[in-house]
């Protein structure tokens, strides 16, 4: 089997872990690579005299350099790595599978389980933590939270089967005005936007640096969250189905260095309006939202923090 680009940015995290790779052959010992975002914090050029000016970002689905000194060419990450190794084509492929130990075209049976792990582990990437918010047990009229949690458990506990029991009941529920009374009284709920002593903006502890957007009664939800996800001036920390099935809640983050919460908002629903045609739910201008966790096994989470 030819080892391809694609098999090999499948086993690299988009070829992240080859930049990573290369990077700590010079530079040991050191963490050579931190997620930020889409992006990479500047990192050590070992090709412009150990300089921190190499930019690492991916760009539909294939990790990318540049320089901001332009001591070497924008590319890819098999560019970069030619640069390390002075191969190319094929030849530097069958280089990046033997040396990263990526057993493409391997041979995955049972006896082989033994060999299937690297002989040297692939350094490993920073990943940046989890947002931490307040978590709240039914039913919404709580408003003392049980406990803080993140990001990475609430994405595990709507994808998982926590709550496909309660999602699946209210989306049989025909009457409208039953069907709210039945999610604010059997539904756990979230907010993202920061942590408090008590539901209320003026309780806010501290603020998580989250926003959620809701979409409600949208009739094409495969298409509005490819089109959310591959948004050029938003960055998606989570994505999921609302319980009721027929909307959207979409996690971005915010820089309040920048701005208020309630600012932030509007210009993101102004945005959302001209970009997509759609109204948003305004009650998300509240630092203080309350989010009902459903069940999605399709939920998104930013790679980054898995």
């Amino acid at each position: 089997m030819e080892v391809s680009r694609k098999a090999i940015l499948d086993k690299t995290h988009y070829g992240l872990n080859i930049y990573a790779y290369v990077l700590r052959q010079y530079y040991p010992g050191e963490t050579v690579l931190s997620l930020s975002g889409r992006d990479c914090k500047p990192a050590k050029n070992p090709f412009n005299a150990d300089k921190p000016t190499l930019l690492v970002k991916v760009v539909d689905g294939c990790a990318t350099h540049t320089d901001s000194e332009e001591a070497i060419a924008q590319g890819n990450v098999f560019d970069f790595a030619a640069l390390h190794f002075s191969l190319e084509g094929q030849a530097l492929l069958d280089k990046l599978n033997e040396d990263l130990h990526l057993r493409i075209g391997k041979q995955q049976g049972f006896y082989a389980q033994a060999d299937s792990q690297p002989a040297v582990a692939l350094p490993e990437i920073v990943k940046p933590a989890a947002p931490v918010f307040s978590y709240f047990n039914k039913p919404v009229t709580n408003v003392t939270p049980s406990r803080q949690a993140s990001l990475v458990e609430v994405y595990n506990l709507i994808k998982g089967n926590e709550f496909a029991s309660c999602t699946s009941t209210l989306r049989n529920i025909p009457d409208p005005k039953e069907a709210r009374k039945y999610k604010a009284q059997n539904f756990d709920y979230v907010t993202f936007s920061g942590t408090f002593s008590k539901r209320n903006d003026a309780n806010l502890q501290r603020h998580s640096g989250l926003l959620t957007i809701d979409f409600d009664h949208i009739q094409d939800i495969p298409s509005l969250k490819t089109a959310l996800l591959n948004d050029h001036y938003f960055e998606t920390e989570l994505l999921f189905v609302s319980p009721s099935g027929d909307g959207l809640k979409w996690v971005i983050p915010i820089d309040l260095t920048q701005t208020k919460h309630q600012d932030y908002f509007k210009a993101v629903a102004n945005y959302v309006s001209h970009t997509y045609h759609l109204e948003i739910d305004q009650s998300g201008k509240d630092i203080s939202r309350a989010c009902f966790l459903p069940h999605d096994s399709e939920i998104f989470i930013n790679p980054k923090y898995l």
